[in-house]
């Protein structure tokens, strides 16, 4: 994989994030935001926010927190901000929303729409690794104890470079100090109570800001929920694999019931399972580079294809797989397995996850294979286990079912079916704090962007108003492909993520 990490990188991709929370402390009031038309996004404003870098002592030094900001449409029926942040971790809000991400035009025409980007990333003050560090040759997948112990080599010497190149801030950007830096963003916004929008790991942020500041909680809505009071790396990655499996069944119904499926006809599982048998000799090549294909990329192929879905795009690249051609520009999917240093630093600090030794890993990796026989192993769960194998920093933030109380009723979303996020987790935040859980019955990662009007009308009217649906409300699934979406979701990721 050293030769994927090497095509991947650049300078830029060196950043990480990583960091602990020592103890408890209050926002402090933050200055005004200091807003100025953004040089790179027309109609965009740009500003930071300046932050301590370690909220338990705050002499310790600032940081800066970046933002970006599209003005309601409607100024005479303003309501205030949304912030909105999209995930990752280690997603920049902030850059996402000089992109173009938004919500639906009615909350833009009564909102402004502010994204951030969390400390450490994007256009904030960047937490900083050792790029050597990062792309040094290290085993995905280990074989025996000796490759075991490489990888934990691998993971520590970057955490290390990470606290050597970045000083505080390398040690204190878990999500936990993140939901503090939301809570000065609402005060140099100017808002008495915050509202927010958060998908994938950002449904974390909003969870913890919950937690700290349910007196200034307005309306968040938390959509594709992360469950953080999950105890084990077997009940994280067992959990995420049985959801991507089922996704490979939805994928298969679809593939059977439509005629324009590249594998319409075929048993698409058995295609499947003999693809992976072939990657697992060592002979699946990619038509287009010629480079081998492990079964941990074929599995990160399923993973990034089901986000959307693309199933389309699916189909026809496992088709071109088959007969050894190059696929369609339409069907290029990313097949590798996805680099990403900030993920991982914040994850390993965020979550206590250990894995002792190669025996206990390899007994995942199979009892996973079993349940998964079609994708084998949810690669973005594999990923995250086995990224904090060795990690030098103890975490900080580790997890514990979700406790809010005080605040007003909020809002989670979810598709029914979504390969990072699975419903299970929705469920059981909303379980854990009483919220009130909108379910989407159909697919795909981040349940508003799904052009799904019933999801949209609710959490709009829940954003405005405070109305909650009525508990236990479903909306119909939108099938894949009948509809242009409607409003601008946050970019894919350059690598896979919550």
């Amino acid at each position: 994989m050293a030769g994927v990490h090497k095509r991947l990188l650049t300078a830029a991709a060196a950043t990480a994030v990583l960091g602990s929370l020592l103890a408890a402390a209050p926002a402090s009031a933050a200055e005004s935001v200091d807003w100025q038309p953004c040089a790179d996004a027309p109609g965009v404003d740009c500003g930071t926010v300046t932050v301590p870098v370690d909220w338990a002592h705050p002499d310790r030094g600032t940081t800066s927190i970046a933002l970006a900001r599209r003005k309601a449409t409607d100024p005479a029926a303003r309501i205030g901000s949304v912030l909105m942040d999209p995930g990752g971790p280690g997603g920049p809000g902030a850059g996402q929303v000089k992109d173009g991400w938004t919500l639906s035009a009615e909350i833009t025409k009564r909102f402004d729409t502010v994204g951030f980007d969390p400390r450490g990333v994007g256009d904030s003050t960047q937490i900083k690794c050792g790029l050597d560090e990062l792309i040094a040759d290290h085993p995905e997948v280990p074989r025996n104890q000796a490759e075991f112990e490489q990888l934990a080599r691998y993971n520590r010497n970057l955490g290390e470079s990470c606290n050597r190149l970045s000083g505080p801030l390398g040690q204190l950007a878990d999500t936990e100090s993140v939901a503090r830096d939301m809570d000065a963003i609402r005060v140099a916004l100017g808002e008495k109570k915050l509202t927010y929008y958060g998908v994938s790991y950002g449904t974390l942020m909003g969870q913890q800001y919950a937690e700290l500041f349910p007196d200034k909680v307005r309306a968040l809505v938390l959509d594709s929920n992360m469950d953080h009071s999950q105890r084990t790396a077997w009940e994280f990655l067992n959990s995420e694999t049985q959801s991507v499996q089922a996704e490979f069944g939805e994928f298969a119904a679809w593939c059977g019931r439509t005629p324009s499926c590249a594998l319409h006809g075929q048993d698409v599982s058995k295609v499947t399972r003999a693809l992976q048998d072939k990657a697992a000799r060592g002979e699946l090549k990619d038509p287009q580079s010629g480079e081998p294909i492990t079964p941990l990329s074929l599995a990160s192929m399923f993973q990034g294809a089901f986000y959307g879905p693309s199933w389309d795009a699916l189909a026809s690249r496992l088709k071109s797989l088959v007969d050894g051609t190059k696929p369609a520009a339409s069907a290029q999917l990313r097949n590798e397995i996805p680099v990403n240093t900030v993920f991982q630093s914040v994850f390993c600090d965020d979550w206590r996850l250990p894995v002792h030794n190669f025996a206990e890993l390899e007994a995942y990796r199979r009892t996973a294979a079993a349940l998964a026989p079609d994708v084998k192993v949810n690669s973005l769960g594999w990923q995250a286990v086995t990224g904090c194998i060795g990690w030098p920093n103890k975490a900080s933030n580790p997890q514990h079912p979700l406790q809010v109380h005080g605040a007003p009723p909020l809002l989670m979303v979810s598709s029914r079916h979504d390969p990072a996020t699975p419903y299970a987790w929705s469920q059981a935040a909303a379980r854990q704090s009483g919220s009130t859980l909108l379910t989407y019955d159909g697919w795909g990662h981040g349940a508003y962007f799904k052009n799904s009007p019933c999801v949209t009308k609710a959490t709009d009217d829940y954003l405005i108003s405070g109305k909650l649906p009525a508990k236990g409300t479903h909306c119909a699934a939108v099938e894949p492909g009948t509809a242009q979406a409607r409003i601008a979701g946050p970019k894919p990721p350059s690598t896979i993520g919550f």
